[in-house]
């Protein structure tokens, strides 16, 4: 039985087990991602939660150009335990027929239900690999978190911003977000 087992007995995948598992079609219904070696199932998404990635994904894709390649829920590999699939990250451009992106320069979470994962597990797991900038989006508050300044796993850098408000992702200075065009406005 699986709840009499301690830690210690429990072995976590390696990233390229996973790869392996998932060419081979073992998870082909499911919607998992691998954290930390853990399988860890992903949240269906509501109509506001999948709206939300469409405008990041236009407003980013239009401003960006060739700078960067905006992937909606795709692999990021990071590390030898860890294979997350962000809502939206933006990754250096290049050609990744053969392996999924090692970094990102933007990776961006929409939140309902999984608010609390996105923000204790992934926050860390994307700090632990450099990731310069990391925005939450709270559907419910209709807010964004701002993770920036990745020291030693952790973000040092965490501020909140309403939907009046504009973001400026650190690797692209020249961008502006503005978070109303991103967040529609409560019914």
């Amino acid at each position: 039985m699986v709840h009499q087992l301690g830690p210690e007995l429990v072995r976590p995948l390696r990233r390229d087990e996973y790869d392996r598992l998932v060419a081979l079609g073992c998870f082909a219904d499911e919607r998992l991602e691998l954290i930390r070696g853990l399988l860890v199932a992903m949240s269906p998404q509501g109509a506001l939660h999948a709206e939300v990635i469409r405008r990041l994904n236009r407003i980013l894709s239009r401003a960006l150009g060739d700078r960067g390649l905006v992937q909606i829920q795709s692999p990021l590999a990071l590390g030898d335990d860890s294979e997350p699939e962000p809502d939206v990250a933006v990754v250096p451009p290049g050609d990744y027929v053969d392996r999924h992106p090692t970094r990102a320069l933007l990776v961006i979470e929409v939140a309902d239900s999984s608010l609390r994962k996105d923000r204790d597990v992934k926050a860390d797991l994307y700090a632990a690999a450099a990731i310069p900038d990391y925005w939450l989006i709270d559907l419910e508050e209709r807010a964004v978190e701002v993770f920036r300044d990745p020291v030693a796993g952790r973000y040092s850098t965490v501020t909140r911003h309403g939907r009046t408000e504009a973001l400026r992702p650190t690797a692209f200075a020249d961008l502006e977000v503005a978070l109303a065009e991103v967040l529609p406005a409560r019914r």
